[in-house]
């Protein structure tokens, strides 16, 4: 194990001679593939590092060791499963200043995005020690005399893990974390566009903690590389993963043929309701945060506003000159607010999308530019609830507003999508608010709040084509876990032959 100072010393030089491989049953291991990646900083395109990817043998090997260090693993008392997590925790503690600023880096998140980022993922990962003791907890149900019943948790055994570009080291912490605090096995594949804050920080946090060989490793790799064997291995008992919903139905149907259990976080297109009696400047203050916090490139993020006509008007003028005032560029800056897109494939999918808007006759509020790699902000007011625009996943810094006549058409609105992820309304009257909250179809709903919100200790997740399974504390419990039934017979029973 190495030491603080060591690790701290030496973390963002090892992106280019160690983190830049796989990490398989405790060792740093190059893939075999003659292909390999450059992975890139999104705002300049420099590249960070080169990786050699796993090839589908490698990643076939890996579940073999996976599996067999969770029989081990799943052994393990609850104390010496939250020692290695505290442990990990203290990683992430005394390398925040680095890990941060390689998210910013390699994410293209500004420095407020990566320090919500590192944030959450601590906060998941601090969450997890709570539940390590599970696994002991042995529930009684009422019997017989002659017969007792014992309700234990078993780990489920190999958990394959499979996290986006957007909040890498969150979104596989959320799924990594409990995965080992229950006893189970990993593996895991970031999305490889931000290998580094999706999975070698972490399993550099592991390896620092002292956790056995092969219970966690992370493979560096791409889909052409490897197809589905993250999803069709024998060992695999459940596969986590967070991405679009036709990726989330092809996981859904292949899991469904193999008896696979699935936690997925799929596509979103959650709406933000302004109701008549809403607080107009409070909610525009909202609705700026919630649209293009990391450029628009979160799963959660607001994508369709909905005002009701009353105040529609006032809310556009003032939601366009705080759009106007966001500072943009290099996400190193710490006044920077809008950063660059992923990737090249990114920035021609939202500029197509405003294209076509404009040609479907939207009206363009305010229209943004794009220098170098950064989107600044569009506000496309009038928007048909059925066109292109509004029923599309944007991922981009495109606001678009569409006027509701009244406040029962803004709730018909907001469920007029395949999605059902997150939600929000704006109103003065909290307990209609909370009636209203109930009537909107997604996984959950925020009242005067926008829509991004996540925290370890809730059922998060969605509804419709935006998944199934909930993360959080105790419900991800239930998914990490097999729930075994163990009857005691106290009398000799006597059978009737």
């Amino acid at each position: 194990m190495q030491n603080y100072q060591e690790v701290k010393s030496s973390l963002l030089s090892q992106c280019k001679n160690v983190l830049n491989k796989s990490y398989i049953n405790g060792i740093w291991t190059e893939g075999n593939s003659d292909r390999t990646y450059d992975i890139v900083n999104p705002y300049d395109r420099s590249v960070i590092s080169s990786v050699k990817l796993a090839t589908a043998e490698q990643v076939e090997d890996t579940f073999e060791l996976a599996n067999n260090a969770q029989k081990t693993w799943g052994q393990t008392s609850a104390d010496e499963r939250k020692a290695v997590l505290r442990k990990a925790m203290e990683y992430f503690t005394v390398n925040r200043e680095e890990i941060i600023e390689l998210l910013v880096h390699e994410t293209g998140g500004t420095i407020l995005k990566s320090s919500v980022e590192l944030h959450l993922a601590m906060e998941f990962l601090e969450e997890s020690i709570k539940y390590a003791d599970e696994l002991e907890k042995v529930r009684e149900v009422s019997g017989t005399a002659e017969k007792t019943h014992h309700i234990h948790r078993l780990p489920l055994g190999v958990i394959s893990s499979i996290s986006p570009f957007n909040f890498p080291l969150n979104l596989s912490m959320r799924t990594i974390a409990p995965a080992i605090a229950l006893g189970n096995s990993v593996v895991h594949k970031p999305d490889i566009q931000v290998a580094f804050s999706g999975g070698s920080i972490i399993a550099k946090a592991f390896e620092y903690a002292g956790l056995p060989n092969g219970v966690l490793n992370v493979v560096l790799t791409d889909i052409p590389e490897i197809g589905d064997s993250m999803l069709t291995n024998k060992h695999t008992k459940l596969i986590g993963f967070t991405g679009s919903s036709a990726v989330g139905r092809h996981i859904g149907a292949l899991a469904g043929r193999n008896l696979k259990r699935v936690a997925l976080e799929l596509g979103g297109n959650s709406p933000f309701i302004v109701l008549s009696d809403a607080n107009v400047e409070q909610a525009v203050n909202a609705a700026i945060f919630g649209k293009f916090i990391h450029q628009g490139q979160i799963c959660m993020i607001i994508n369709r506003i909905i005002v009701n006509e009353n105040v529609y008007d006032q809310f556009i003028e003032a939601f366009i000159e705080r759009a106007k005032s966001l500072t943009y560029g290099d996400p190193s800056d710490p006044n920077t607010i809008i950063g660059p897109l992923i990737n090249e494939t990114q920035i021609e999918k939202a500029l197509s999308y405003i294209e076509r808007a404009k040609q479907q006759g939207a009206t363009v509020a305010l229209e943004g530019q794009r220098i170098g790699n950064v989107l600044t902000p569009y506000v496309i007011t009038d928007v048909d609830n059925s066109s292109p625009l509004a029923q599309t996943e944007l991922f981009a810094p495109i606001a678009t507003i569409i006027k509701a006549e009244s406040d029962e058409e803004a709730i018909q609105i907001a469920n007029d999508t395949e999605y059902g992820l997150s939600s929000s309304i704006f109103t003065s009257d909290l307990q209609r608010g909370q009636t209203l909250a109930l009537q909107i179809e997604s996984g959950m709903t925020h009242i005067n709040d926008q829509t991004v919100n996540d925290a370890p200790n809730i059922p998060f997740g969605g509804t419709k084509a935006s998944g199934l399974g909930r993360f959080g504390n105790p419900w991800v419990v239930e998914e990490f876990t097999e729930t075994k039934w163990v009857s005691i017979q106290t009398v000799d029973r006597k059978y009737p032959f």
